[in-house]
């Protein structure tokens, strides 16, 4: 077996991922990169209207602070005061340092970097590259890392963190392209594998993107919020957000039934249809799903094309080349008085949805085209689709796991609670993995001896030829087993949830767990598949424990999510959906753990970290650096 030895490494090649390894390049420490493709993960291949990068205000006369900045992280609920103080007090080092690296955001000509206000947000801190800031940011730091020598093993999907006495000591991949098991000695791994993308069917996470939260999960690690999630509409092919303009533009909603019949569904609901143009319009600006806009608000939108898609297993697309309800003419004055306003000013009262988006936002149309689709001619296809998982792997103030060495950074961490302000995970991501290079560089683990990692190793690595011993001669089926997976999730554990078909959902998972020995590939260079099933299926599991547990614990519906409750409340004309209780507020000074035990994933509930206002004195806390004991 081949075997490589770093001193730290670091799995992912996203915007955090690079950002790691560069800090742990620029402190001393010898790194690696490993990773499954270089072209993959979230932050490389997504985007969004306008992709939010959430920061600390750097212009204009609002006044704004480390404090203030850590206070609005901190009231999205159930988020810890300790990381949400650290994301505030790191954004503008961690903004500047992608500045200098060559990511565009736009400056006055002052040099001053205008913010605007995004969801959760009273300061004006957000700023944006356009629509593929994390692209952007994730295409400067990989040129950094290539600058700084930092070697990517690219084609290795990590499958076993290796420990000894209870603390990191490598790690165990699988090749790709032979199914050969490979070893990294290391002292300390810094996790940064985004969110857990692959264990649902419809979802906006870019198709090359899985996610590996089951092998923090498995190594011993504890998850945290794993209920809490952002979803909202989007294309299934290609995965895209069809936020901002794709929405304000008034797109006509058509769902096709079985027997190719088109059904013009929100006319069916909504009795005026200038009230319903008027929700679509809001949906730009409210993209994710939320259950506090579901009795007066624009996420029933979602709900009706839940329905149509989950309830009445129809497909549901947008249609851009005309205008909704065989309108002619729209009367846009009788649109809310916000819709017609933006519309006005935009200059966009006229004609078509396509030719008002091209009117609004031209590179929304050639955005699609690129991807080969033509949606002046096409229908989009949508869905309700999982976007970004607020929770994961739970961390403390320097973003260490349970298990001594391991760091998580980025959507794999659940540094986030029940809401956030928008584009906070951006910032999330580089600060994360800037402390956690921090602490390795000061505070380290320590390396084992040579000898002691290559038993450790060989005992791995035996074990894992045990469990894929039979993959070659059982009959090929781990791709259907994925998709059927997922598409139990998406069905019963996404936006609408209830207790009795989550449960249901949990026996079967765990059922597939208990059948994975029957699981079969093509040859060895689909061996890593099985790998993915594997970690699809733990990590559904511990979501559904989660989601289970919530329901028993708390009930209330909160965030992304309605929690099915028969005395609850219920939007006329949607009996199809079910009642729900709007959240009392009480759980979000809790955070939900989640680990694995002998007997399955558990959960429990503890109080969050507290924000702290520190008035420190300078020379103490400069006596404290200099001596390195504020690392602590």
């Amino acid at each position: 077996m081949k075997t490589y030895t770093f001193e730290a490494i670091v799995i992912g090649t996203g915007a955090a991922g690079y950002n790691a390894a560069c800090r742990l390049k620029q402190f001393g420490k010898n790194v690696a990169i490993v990773t499954e493709a270089t072209g993959c993960g979230t932050s490389r291949n997504t985007g969004s209207d306008k992709q939010t990068y959430y920061k600390l205000g750097l212009g204009g006369d609002s006044p704004d602070s480390v404090y203030k900045m850590a206070q609005d992280l901190f009231a999205g609920g159930s988020v810890d005061g300790d990381n949400a103080l650290c994301e505030a007090a790191l954004s503008a080092r961690s903004f500047m340092n992608l500045c200098e690296l060559g990511v565009a955001f736009p400056v006055n000509r002052y040099g001053e970097y205008v913010g605007y206000k995004t969801d959760h947000d009273p300061y004006a801190r957000a700023t944006s590259a356009g629509p593929l800031t994390s692209k952007f940011m994730t295409e400067a730091l990989q040129r950094n890392a290539k600058n700084l020598g930092i070697d990517v093993y690219s084609g290795y999907l990590a499958v076993e963190i290796l420990k000894h006495n209870d603390a990191v000591c490598g790690l165990l991949c699988v090749e790709k392209k032979s199914g050969a098991f490979v070893a990294f000695k290391c002292a300390d791994i810094v996790m940064a594998t985004g969110g857990p993308a692959g264990i649902y069917a419809d979802s906006v996470f870019p198709a090359c993107h899985t996610g590996t939260t089951s092998l923090a999960l498995l190594a011993g690690a504890k998850a945290q919020n794993l209920t809490e999630w952002q979803y909202g509409l989007a294309s299934i092919n290609p995965r895209w957000n069809v936020s901002g303009t794709y929405m304000q533009v008034l797109p006509r909603f058509v769902s096709v039934d079985e027997e190719g019949i088109e059904h013009e569904f929100l006319r069916e609901y909504f009795k005026d249809a200038y009230e319903a143009l008027s929700m679509v319009f809001l949906k730009g600006y409210q993209w994710p799903f939320d259950s506090k806009k579901v009795l007066d608000g624009s996420s029933v939108i979602d709900l009706l094309v839940y329905r149509e898609s989950v309830l009445r297993k129809r497909r549901v697309y947008l249609d851009f080349t005309k205008n909704p309800f065989g309108m002619e003419n729209i009367e846009y004055d009788k649109l809310s008085e916000e819709a017609f306003t933006y519309l006005s000013k935009a200059e966009a009262v006229f004609g078509t949805p396509i030719e008002r988006l091209n009117k609004m936002n031209a590179p929304a149309i050639a955005l699609y085209m690129d991807k080969g689709l033509d949606i002046t001619k096409e229908y989009l296809e949508i869905a309700v689709c999982a976007q970004h998982n607020n929770g994961g792997v739970a961390v403390n103030m320097w973003w260490q796991t349970q298990v001594k060495g391991l760091f998580c950074a980025g959507e794999c961490a659940g540094t986030h609670g029940v809401a956030r302000p928008g584009g906070s995970a951006l910032n999330a991501g580089q600060v994360g993995s800037l402390r956690a290079a921090q602490y390795i560089a000061q505070n380290g683990n320590e390396a084992i001896d040579a000898d002691v990692f290559q038993t450790i190793a060989a005992d791995a690595e035996e074990k894992h030829l045990r469990e894929t011993a039979a993959l070659l001669e059982n009959k090929e089926n781990v791709d259907g087993l994925i998709k059927k997976a997922q598409r139990l999730m998406s069905d019963c554990a996404a936006a609408i949830r209830n207790k009795e078909s989550m449960t249901a959902a949990l026996n079967s998972v765990y059922a597939e767990i208990a059948s994975l020995s029957k699981c079969g590939v093509l040859d060895k260079s689909n061996i890593y598949m099985y790998y993915k099933l594997k970690d699809i299926l733990y990590t559904q599991a511990a979501v559904l424990t989660a989601m289970v547990d919530y329901s028993e614990t708390v009930g209330d519906t909160r965030g992304s999510s309605l929690y099915f409750d028969e005395k609850g409340q219920l939007r006329e004309g949607l009996e199809e959906i079910f009642r729900f209780t709007q959240e009392k507020g009480d759980a979000r000074a809790k955070v939900q753990e989640t680990v694995l035990t002998e007997k399955g994933f558990k959960c429990s509930w503890r109080d969050v970290r507290p924000l702290c206002k520190n008035e420190d004195f300078f020379e103490n806390v400069w006596r404290q650096y200099r001596e390195n004991r504020n690392v602590y």
